[in-house]
């Protein structure tokens, strides 16, 4: 469906699955906060759940992030929620040093049954309430859980068209939830023959208190990081490197401007691509002006450094990255595709431009790299609204109001 379409039906932030509207999807007038009052723990009358989240991914992307944010709000609740991850990644790393307690599961591939057994007895042995599925892997594994958690919730961050027929079987028959990041990731899914009705937009939560706009000297201090002139427009990414991120584009792009300040453009993240983006660095003869990071640890470090954020994915389900630009108060050039096109106002909080297309790209950057007074209003706004709609806590509410109600389906079924 056309994106008007989609606005005017409301669904951006539409409840499905008869959840209530004004306690599972707060409005602006009352925003959710990563701060939590007197009213901590879990709702009024109702038990707190066991929760295990299921994502055997070896590497650590936005995905795995949201993962990990959605369980520290859940334990901050009061509820008791774990994970089910590989011993060798990224994510076992980093959430037993936050104190989150993982089960060990290696998973080969999609079809990987003696590990959906290992699940299987794992989510019975402990007790869980509630098994949520948050990758493409981890989908794969779902049907095994049938009957050993109350409730089975996948959740799909992809805005292409999964395959029709394990889809139909997947989402509409194995598990009891489905949630979706972003209107364009519903329509995909719809587009494979999963109901709307029975799809809850959830988008993607950041950590406003952590990703928030730097002060003058935590500027200073991440700009000398990157060794950058305090004249110089600082252009950044981060991301994959591969091809439907769009760095091939963005160092075209860079490569076309000139402007009447100097330009710098820094990528951070690894992947197939990074031999051919330095060739194409060294070919176009940018290599003074485009620098490539490789990971970074924490992006938070680059952010603070920039002027200007750049997501000219070709395709995308929401942008997590993009989201913790706009809570660092930086305007963001992205691609018009995917969530994107929904998380970014044009010309309020962020631009938004052709994707695939490196002249409409360097426009949107070279409007706001000869224009600080507009990059600062922009920034502002862009704050303003991940502030106002995309925490984690307001994610982590509306996941487990998801929670409940599949919980109170299955019973209401006697199932």
């Amino acid at each position: 469906m056309a994106r008007c379409d989609r606005r005017a039906r409301g669904d951006s932030l539409l409840p499905v699955h008869g959840l209530n509207a004004a306690t599972a999807y707060p409005d602006a007038a009352s925003p959710a906060t990563n701060r939590r009052g007197d009213d901590d723990g879990p709702h009024a009358g109702e038990p707190p759940l066991r929760i295990a989240g299921v994502d055997p991914e070896r590497g650590f992307a936005g995905g795995e992030t949201q993962v990990m944010g959605l369980t520290a709000e859940l334990l901050r609740a009061g509820h008791r929620a774990e994970l089910v991850c590989d011993p060798a990644g990224e994510l076992w790393r980093r959430a037993e040093a936050a104190g989150i307690r993982c089960h060990p599961l290696r998973v080969r591939n999609s079809i990987d049954v003696a590990a959906g057994l290992r699940l299987r007895a794992l989510l019975r042995a402990n007790r869980f309430d509630v098994a949520h599925f948050h990758t493409a892997r981890a989908h794969a594994l779902a049907p095994f859980a049938h009957g050993a958690a109350q409730a089975l919730i996948v959740t799909r961050r992809m805005d292409y068209r999964p395959n029709r027929l394990f889809a139909r079987w997947l989402f509409n028959r194995a598990v009891d939830g489905v949630a979706a990041i972003s209107p364009a990731v519903a329509d995909a899914l719809e587009s494979a023959g999963v109901p709307r009705a029975g799809i809850a937009i959830i988008p993607s939560g950041v950590d406003c208190e952590r990703f928030r706009p730097p002060t003058a000297s935590e500027r200073r201090a991440a700009r000398a990081r990157f060794a950058l002139d305090e004249s110089d427009v600082v252009v950044g990414a981060i991301g994959a490197l591969e091809p439907r991120k769009g760095h091939r584009e963005l160092i075209d792009a860079i490569a076309t401007l000139k402007l009447a300040r100097p330009l710098k453009c820094l990528i951070a993240g690894d992947g197939g691509l990074r031999g051919e983006l330095v060739a194409q660095i060294e070919r176009l003869g940018v290599a003074h002006k485009v620098r490539l990071l490789g990971r970074l640890e924490d992006p938070r470090e680059l952010l603070w450094a920039l002027d200007i954020f750049a997501m000219p994915s070709l395709k995308e389900g929401l942008g997590v990255a993009a989201l913790e630009a706009m809570a660092c108060g930086l305007p963001v050039v992205a691609s018009r595709t995917g969530g994107l096109a929904d998380l970014i106002e044009d010309g309020r909080t962020g631009m938004l431009v052709a994707p695939g297309v490196a002249g409409a790209l360097a426009d949107g950057i070279a409007a706001l790299a000869d224009a600080p007074a507009r990059r600062v209003e922009i920034g502002s706004a862009a704050a303003a609204r991940a502030r106002s709609d995309y925490t984690m806590a307001a994610m982590a509410e509306r996941t487990l109001a998801l929670y409940r109600e599949c919980i109170r389906r299955r019973a209401a079924r006697g199932a």
